[in-house]
């Protein structure tokens, strides 16, 4: 082996934190930049994550770490999926063999894991915010330390980062905002010239040049001020012929870039002028997603952003195909466009992942992408809606959290025809806690007029999504998990349902009619293998699928009655769920039937499989079964009586 190649494989194994890439040359940082993407491309292959965008941001991660000083400077990631290299060069190369996996490293910034991360937070568009007000912080407390900002370019289609913006500008605090631009191609304006005008620009002797020029010039009369606008707008003309990003400093931002992303020292120069400024500053670098691996490059669809577990060779997956939720989803709504040309399709940012494309992709006219601004998408959705349209609005469970007061004022207020598909819906595992989709159930089930279905197969998926569309009078909300679609569990019998709409599907049924398992969703399935676990004790067991569990049925009521006990089973918070719900309908009836809810912990619960996080939360068919036919064994025992009302005597008159 070469010196070279010993070099190569060993530099990575010496960085161990950000201060050990400061000794290193330029040559040496190159090898290491190699490295790296081969390092990730090993892991990821084997435990899947986020591949592309941490591909792309390796130079730019090792400029920050050679530019700032963290962790006494703070380095903030929007969403944090591109924070892989950021995680390799803080010491936690080692836990790579287990990442996203359980016991080992989360796929975003993790406040437990490192001195280094600080905001876990993995939805979009939040960074500015939480960097605006930590810089903020730094400057009551009379602390010289930097903040710094790292944002997608799609981030910047989120209203919170423009709020941000706003603040950040009238603040003046010294915070430097990287906007990682890997949606367009690179910028013919990077060079030399470019260079130049950013040294300029940064330099505060030049600012104070301009204003003195403006207050002498102010000062006489007729040619003074009229030659200072001439001259104003020759120095805007030229920048914005270089570096067209005039709104960051119409803002009172300056700005910086584009600069090569790929290029460290041309990032490295610019994040210098950017932290030596002393005020807010945008440097805005051009990246390519999956750069240096020939099989993201060559991903049309979105550059492995986040694969499983993939061959090295070939970038293809390894797990065999499978029928998933959302692949059943976009089928029948691209058959339901095709038979009414009211229905369009929205979504934020995720046309692929949430099934929207296939619909785009036949009627692009009828398909909106409008960035990453869920809050925007509800309320453009009721404009829709009001034009005579019925919109079906798609994103994960997770996100549609941030458009609660969209949903409540904006569509159910005015009794708007707004469908609402929530995909990875529940525990939906290695993300973890910020993408599972578990709130949803407990936060929506309060808005007025509003339906919620959770379909239990892909078949369910079908009838439920054309039930959805087909109501006129209010919004719809349609919700299932990721992955792979179960086998279809087709119903004993339906109880109810009008015209089409709702009823109750019996899934199960014995002779005796000692518990009513009501089981939302995706977890039928285990209600059934629960009903004939307690068989095998002598239990009868109902399982019944509500299909629509926002408003509660009517029908369970009378089901409730027949049973001596309830049991509900959701995946999602117990807390103001469904089982809730359920508990107030049947107070309300005046049916005092014992009822237990199960379903998911209040709390943020860290990540895992699916299957491992379910298993400890107790929501397995063994757990379930154990814990019902305790629950039931209960009530057979003799009811303690009641000591006869004592009779009060009537006062003599």
């Amino acid at each position: 082996m070469s010196t070279e190649e010993n070099e190569a494989a060993s530099l990575l194994s010496t960085v161990r934190a950000p201060g050990d890439l400061r000794s290193l040359t330029a040559e040496q940082l190159d090898v290491l930049a190699a490295e790296i993407r081969d390092f990730l491309i090993a892991k990821v292959s084997r435990t899947g994550g986020h591949l592309g965008p941490n591909l792309g941001v390796v130079e730019l991660t090792l400029a920050l770490h050679r530019v700032f000083d963290s962790p006494k400077d703070r380095i903030l990631f929007d969403t944090g999926h591109q924070a892989y290299v950021h995680k390799i060069v803080t010491g936690r190369q080692d836990g790579f063999d287990l990442l996203r996996r359980r016991g080992g490293l989360t796929g975003y910034p993790s406040q437990a894991e490192s001195e280094h991360d600080i905001i876990e937070n993995s939805h979009a568009s939040t960074a500015l915010s939480y960097a605006d007000g930590l810089s903020k912080a730094f400057a009551l407390r009379g602390e010289p330390r930097h903040v710094v900002a790292v944002v997608g370019d799609g981030a910047l289609t989120g209203g919170m980062c423009w709020e941000a913006l706003n603040n950040i500008a009238a603040a003046k605090n010294p915070l430097v905002i990287v906007v990682n631009d890997n949606g367009r191609s690179y910028s013919p304006t990077i060079g030399g010239l470019a260079d130049h005008l950013s040294n300029l620009r940064l330099n505060p002797g030049y600012e104070k040049v301009l204003d003195l020029v403006k207050d002498s010039l102010g000062r006489t009369p007729l040619v003074g001020a009229p030659l200072y606008e001439v001259l104003h707008a020759v120095k805007k003309g030229i920048k914005d012929a270089v570096a067209p990003q005039a709104m960051f400093e119409d803002l009172g931002i300056k700005y910086v870039g584009p600069v090569d992303g790929h290029d460290r020292a041309a990032v490295e120069s610019a994040l210098r002028k950017a932290k030596n400024f002393g005020e807010p500053v945008i440097v805005h670098a051009v990246t390519r997603k999956g750069f240096g691996y020939r099989p993201a490059l060559e991903d049309e669809a979105d550059c492995l952003h986040g694969p499983g577990a993939f061959d090295i060779e070939t970038g293809k997956l390894l797990a065999p195909a499978s029928v998933k939720w959302t692949g059943v989803f976009a089928d029948e709504l691209v058959e339901i466009a095709d038979e009414r040309a009211d229905i369009v399709g929205i979504t934020a940012a995720m046309a692929e992942p949430t099934g929207i494309a296939k619909l785009m992709a036949k009627y692009p006219e009828r398909a909106y992408d409008v960035g990453i601004a869920e809050q925007h998408a509800i309320t453009s959705a009721a404009g829709l809606a009001i034009g005579g349209l019925h919109p079906v609005v798609a994103v994960y469970a997770t996100f549609l959290n941030r458009a609660f007061d969209q949903v409540l004022l904006d569509v159910a207020m005015h009794r708007l025809p707004v469908t609402i598909v929530l995909d990875r819906a529940g525990i939906t595992g290695p993300d973890g806690p910020s993408h599972y989709g578990i709130w949803d159930m407990s936060v929506f089930g309060v808005v007025p007029g509003l339906r919620l279905a959770a379909p239990r197969d892909a078949q369910t998926v079908r009838e439920e999504l054309r039930e959805a569309v087909g109501i006129e009078d209010g919004p719809t909300i349609l919700r299932f998990p990721t992955g792979s679609v179960p086998t279809d569990l087709p119903a004993l019998r339906r109880v109810g349902g009008v015209d089409g709409f709702g009823g109750v599907d019996v899934l199960a049924e014995h002779e005796r009619k000692d518990v009513l398992l009501v089981s939302v969703g995706a977890f039928a399935h285990m209600a059934v293998d629960v009903a004939g676990r307690l068989a095998e004790q002598g239990y009868g067991v109902t399982v019944v699928d509500p299909r629509w569990v926002r408003p509660v049925p009517v029908e369970l009521v009378a089901l409730a009655r027949d049973h001596r006990l309830v049991v509900t089973l959701e995946d999602g918070v117990r807390t103001g769920g469904v089982g809730d719900a359920i508990a107030k309908t049947l107070r309300d009836a005046d049916v005092w039937v014992p009822l237990r809810d199960l379903g998911v912990a209040q709390g943020f619960h860290p990540h895992g499989t699916r299957n491992e996080i379910l298993a400890d939360l107790g929501l397995t068919a063994q757990d379930v079964a154990r814990q019902v036919t305790e629950w039931v064994s209960r009530i057979e025992e003799p009811l303690p009586v009641s000591p006869p009302a004592t009779k009060v005597k009537a006062p003599r008159r």
